[in-house]
Order: C-alpha cells, then structure tokens, then sequence
C-alpha cells in the first residue's frame, strides 16, 4: 500500500469511527518492505521502458541511459546535472571522480549512498561534457518527476547551478541559491556545489561542508 493511500485509509477509519487501530511492529516492518519492493519495481519497469529515448538529440551520442541508482524509499534525494564520461559508459551516475568525491560528502554526513538515491536532470551524457539544452532538460523532465512520485523522498539536494536552475526556474548565482532552501513539489529542496566544481575549485569545499551539515541536521531530524 503507497502511502497516501494508507493515509487515505486511516482517515476513513477515523469516519467511521474508529479511532485506533494495532499493527504490531512485524507487520508495520512487512508493510514497509512491501512498499520498498513496489517502488524498486516501478523504476526498474520505468528505466527499461525509457532506456531507447530519442526524445532528444543526445540519444545519439549514448553508450547508455543513466537512469538513477540507489534507495527507492529513500528519504534524501540527490540531482545533478547530466551523466559524464564514466556514466555513459557504466549506466550509473556519479561513478567518475566527481563521483567518488560525492561518496566522501555523503559519508562526512554520516550517510550512505545505499541511503539515498541520485540521479541527473538529464539521463544521456551532452557532447563534450557541456551544459544539457533547455529542450533536452525538458524531455528529460517528465522521467524526472516520475522518479520523485514515486521516490516521494523528503529532502532535495541539487548539485550545481545547472539543476537548481531547471527545477526552481530561478537564474542565480550559486552563492544566493545556497542562501535559502525552497520547495520543489512540496519537498524541502536545498542547492550546493556540483562535486566536479568542487575538484576544480578546491576554496569552494568549505562553503560545500557548510551546506551540507545544514541538510545533514533536517535528515537525522526525519
């Protein structure tokens, strides 16, 4: 059972009268399971149906369709900007250097990257590494928000300006998207460096740690 639809239950219970029920923890823990299993179904169905997209002109230069990778009951989710080199060719987002480093954040947080899941605005590599087109984003963006619906993650973190541009259609400089956090589909949402700016701008790390601890505080708060 999803959860707004077990919600949606509760509440017709209490119409009805009822004001309490009793699940013992086995079965709240089944309950759980069961809905992990769903929702790790219904991506891995999604990523087949799309892994041949020609929505766009970058499923010419695919390897593979990087589709996410990580919890699909996941409380945290993790958006960047497009697959690179490495991706391409392994299917996985972030498995690059700037992967690597995106590791070493999630483990200074004292997380795991088996605890969330990550993905890119954008599911082919741009030639050349460069920024994906406002069009590619946008045929990407249904796939997007397909894995937000069903994710239903509580926290957003975008990683880069690319990210936090397409989805909070707002044009700002990194240091005044860092200001504030927003909400995307009703979902905390916060914005740091992208990893690979972070290895070519080594000074931009402790403004990174900083935004981290910030979202570190809400995750252990859930």
């Amino acid at each position: 059972m999803q959860t707004r639809t077990f919600y949606q239950y509760l509440e017709y219970l209490k119409l009805s009268g009822i004001e309490s029920i009793y699940m013992n923890p086995e079965t709240i823990q089944e309950a759980a399971e069961r809905r992990k299993k769903l929702k790790k179904l219904q991506l891995s169905g999604l990523e087949e149906k799309y892994r041949n997209c020609e929505k766009c002109l970058l499923n010419q230069g695919r390897t593979k369709f990087v589709y996410g990778e990580g919890n699909p009951d996941a409380k945290l989710m993790l958006i960047g900007e497009a697959p690179g080199a490495d991706e391409n060719v392994s299917g996985r987002p972030f498995v690059g250097k700037a992967g690597q480093l995106l590791t070493r954040m999630l483990t200074a947080i004292k997380l795991n990257r088996n605890d969330v899941y990550i993905t890119n605005v954008v599911k082919c590599r741009p030639p050349n590494n460069r920024n994906p087109l406002p069009n590619e984003i946008d045929s990407c963006r249904k796939y997007l928000d397909e894995q937000i619906s069903i994710i239903e993650p509580k926290l957003l973190l975008l990683l880069g300006k690319v990210a936090a541009i397409s989805l909070l259609n707002e044009n700002r400089t990194m240091a005044l998207f860092r200001e504030e956090t927003y909400l995307y589909k009703a979902i905390k949402t916060y914005v740091t460096y992208h990893p690979s700016a972070l290895l070519r701008k080594n000074e931009w790390k402790k403004y990174a740690w900083i935004d981290l601890q910030k979202l570190r505080d809400d995750y252990f708060k859930l």
